[in-house]
Formats: C-alpha cells, sequence, structure tokens
C-alpha cells in the first residue's frame, strides 16, 4: 500500500502521545489520542492495521476505562463503512475479544453480537447465529435501556423458533413479564437520583414498546403453534387486539378479531374459556361479524348443536382460515372442532339428564354408541365432567355420589325450610281468624 510508511510513522508518534497522556492521568487526552490512531487508520484504508491498533491500545498497561470505551463506541461507526462483508465480520469480532468481559462496554459488545448474529442469519446460518445471540444475558444490563432489552431477548426468542428449539423459545420468553408492555412510558421517565445507573438511551432502530408488544405477541404465537395449545393463542390474539393502534383501525382488528373466534371455539372448555368468550360476546365490534357472533352465542348456549349443519354453515369460512390457522394445522383445526362440538353437546345433556341410555345419547351427539362411549369417557377423565357407565345396563349416570354428611345437612335444612313454612302458615291463619273476629264484633 502507498504511503505505507507514513501511516506507521503517524501512528507510532500518535502512539507515544497517548503513552504520555495515560501516563499523566488525562482521560481526555488519552481518548482523543486512540480516536486519533483509529481515524487515521479508516482514512487510509488499512482495515487490518485499524484492528490491529484496536488490539494494542487495550491491551496497553493501565489502559484507561474511558480511552477503551471511546474507542469502541468509534470503530463501531466504521462497520457499516467496511469494503465488503469479510472485512466487516473481521472489525465485529475484534471489537467483540476488545469488550469481552469489561462491564463498561457491555452493551456495545451486545449491540454488536446482535449484528453478527444478523450477518450470520443472512448466511443461512441460523443455528450460529442463535448461539451467538445467547451468550448475552441483557436481562443484567442496568444501563440498558428497557426497549433494547426487550428487543434483544424478543430476537433470542424468534432464531430459537426459527431453529425449531421450542424449549429454549419458551425460557428466554418467560425474561420478558407481560405487565412490562402495560406500563405508562410517559409516566416512567423520571430524573434519575443521585448514584443511580445512568440509562442510556434507546438507539432509533428500536421499535417503541407497542410495537414490541406486537412482536411478543406474534411470537408466542409461534410458539403455541407448536403446542397447539388453543386458548393461549386465543389469549395471544387477544393481547393484540387490546393494542389502540390496532384497535381504532378495521383493518387490522376485524382479522384479529375472527382469530379469536375461531380460537375460542376451538379451544377445550374450562373457566377461561368460558370467562373469555362471554367478554368477547360483550364487545361492540363483534356486531361487525354477525356470523362469528352467532358461532359463539350457540357455543355459550346450553343446547346441542348438530354437528352437520353447523359445518356446512361456517365451511367455506373455515377454508377460507385455514392460512391463518397455520396452513398444515387446518385439517388437525376441523377435527379439533368437531371434537368441541361434541364436548359441548355431552356437557349440555349432562345439565338436561341425570341418567340417560348411552343410545340415546349417541342419537343426541348423531354418533355411534362406541364413540360416544369413547368420548364420554375422554371427558370423564380430564375432569371435565362426572359420569358413571353401567355398561352391561348400558344407562350414564350424570350424578356424583353423595357424601353421607351432605345427604343428612340437606334433609336438615329441608326439614328446616319445611317447619319455616308451617310457622308462616300458622302465623296467616291466626291472622285472618282474628280479622274475621273483629269483623263479626263490628
Amino acid at each position: 500500500m502507498e504511503g505505507g510508511g507514513d501511516l506507521d510513522n503517524q501512528i507510532e508518534k500518535l502512539l507515544n502521545v497517548e503513552k504520555q497522556m495515560r501516563l499523566a492521568g488525562d482521560v481526555a487526552g488519552t481518548k482523543k489520542a486512540a480516536i486519533d490512531i483509529l481515524d487515521l487508520c479508516f482514512k487510509a484504508g488499512a482495515w487490518k492495521t485499524l484492528n490491529d491498533q484496536i488490539v494494542v491500545l487495550s491491551k496497553r498497561r493501565g489502559q484507561l476505562k474511558q480511552a477503551v470505551t471511546a474507542m469502541v463506541q468509534q470503530a463501531m461507526q466504521y462497520i457499516d463503512q467496511t469494503p465488503d462483508i469479510e472485512t466487516r465480520v473481521e472489525l465485529i469480532k475484534t471489537l467483540n475479544n476488545v469488550s469481552a468481559g469489561k462491564i463498561y462496554v457491555e452493551i456495545e459488545r451486545a449491540r454488536l453480537i446482535k449484528r453478527l448474529a444478523k450477518i450470520k442469519e443472512e448466511q443461512g446460518l441460523i443455528a450460529e447465529a442463535a448461539d451467538l445471540m445467547q451468550e448475552i444475558a441483557v436481562e443484567t444490563f442496568g444501563a440498558m435501556a428497557k426497549t433494547e432489552k426487550i428487543a434483544f431477548i424478543l430476537e433470542q426468542v424468534r432464531l430459537c423458533l426459527d431453529r425449531q428449539d421450542y424449549v429454549r423459545a419458551q425460557i428466554l420468553s418467560r425474561k420478558i413479564s407481560p405487565r412490562v408492555f402495560d406500563v405508562d412510558a410517559s409516566k416512567e421517565k423520571k430524573k434519575p437520583k443521585e448514584g443511580d445507573n445512568v440509562v442510556e438511551e434507546a438507539p432509533a432502530d428500536i421499535p417503541s414498546l407497542l410495537e414490541l408488544k406486537r412482536i411478543y405477541y406474534e411470537l408466542m404465537i409461534r410458539y403455541y403453534f407448536h403446542t397447539n395449545d388453543y386458548l393461549e393463542i386465543c389469549r395471544c390474539y387477544k393481547a393484540i387486539y387490546d393494542i389502540p393502534s390496532v384497535k381504532e383501525n378495521p383493518a387490522q382488528w376485524i382479522p384479529v378479531l375472527r382469530k379469536i373466534c375461531w380460537y375460542l371455539v376451538l379451544a377445550p372448555y374450562d373457566s377461561m374459556q368460558s370467562s373469555l368468550l362471554n367478554s368477547i360476546l360483550e364487545d361492540k365490534n363483534l356486531s361487525e361479524l354477525p356470523y362469528f357472533r352467532l358461532l359463539l352465542k350457540q357455543v355459550v348456549t346450553m343446547e346441542v348443536i348438530q354437528w352437520t349443519t353447523l359445518w356446512n354453515t361456517y365451511k367455506d369460512e373455515f377454508e377460507s382460515e385455514k392460512n391463518m390457522l397455520g396452513g398444515s394445522l387446518g385439517d388437525k383445526a376441523a377435527e379439533d372442532l368437531r371434537q368441541r362440538i361434541i364436548e359441548h353437546n355431552i356437557l349440555v345433556v349432562s345439565k338436561n339428564y341425570s341418567r340417560i341410555t348411552l343410545k340415546r345419547l349417541a342419537e343426541l351427539l348423531c354418533l355411534s354408541i362406541q364413540e360416544a362411549e369413547k368420548h364420554l369417557s375422554d371427558m370423564v377423565v380430564s375432569k371435565a365432567l362426572v359420569a358413571k357407565i353401567d355398561r352391561p345396563v348400558g344407562i350414564v349416570c350424570f350424578q356424583t355420589a353423595k357424601d353421607s354428611n351432605n345427604v343428612l345437612n340437606s334433609w336438615a335444612m329441608n326439614l328446616e325450610k319445611l317447619l319455616d313454612l308451617v310457622e308462616k302458615s300458622c302465623h296467616q291463619i291466626h291472622k285472618e281468624t282474628m280479622v274475621h273476629k273483629a269483623s263479626l264484633k263490628v
């Protein structure tokens, strides 16, 4: 390279200046000398020399923390101006090695790792990118902005999902509490007290808290798709639906509300599903989707639903939503929908009958006796209802076995009610007699 000797002489002079300033304890002078050396290498386009000088300066005896921080921050500005990807990776790795184990440049190191992981991902090395990102535990960084921490953890979760490492994705997602998204940002900006760590401002490319909330729930939906947890998927969509920017835009909330309705119907019956179902039915926006309002009404109403009628009515809607339901999950979802309708019908029967024959139960459910018995047994095992089947006689009993103490207590209560009624009746008769006698005297 032309002028290579001249560059070395200039660096040598600046290194001598840096040594004098460092030994004198002059922070500003040391920082300026270190930055000037890097700037000189950058302007000359000597990228290898730049990497070597970063390492040399960081390892000098008694090097000041402020000088290392300034040097790393300055060199990070050169990353985007590197001539090719190899030079860029080499510079990032050099800065990463320099900042490793130094708590005062931990934020810079996290940002460097994120950039390196992005490059690896673009090259198709998702596993390597995920492993790189997992090295950094940003939740322990006191000086990092909250939004930047959340964005970093979400990136870790996304890469784990991309490599289908669902266990690690779940562990990482638990580092973020959903309550953090509900904090009012305007109230949170307090003046730091004396002695407190100064929290850095998040970079401009970090999304806002509400945008991060949406990204978080979209990643959780991907995770719950893997486990086929319909209720949790529904709750994630509900959280997205409650974001103000989504609720104000019909083009955004209508598809989300449709998804909420489908997943509510697909979710197994329990107290949380029932509570969510009733709260969605009270939503005024549901009137914009009369088809889905009717579907939810049918599920809430304790009446037997004819599967064939329901499927013929909603088949087209369901098919159009197949992409929404995750493509390959479409067939599984259709089976699950039928399963939920059968479960609903069994619950309706158990509310209206104390005893019923298996044959009649099968007729009401539009199933064979064997299928009806299987579905009923599954619900009893999952503790969704209490029932006993007398197979030789072919009778299902939905009554729970009563404890002798409870029976005696109920008898005692019934006797008490009866005696109260007798006493009231006697009082009324006595009153009528007195009124009658008084009227006769008059």
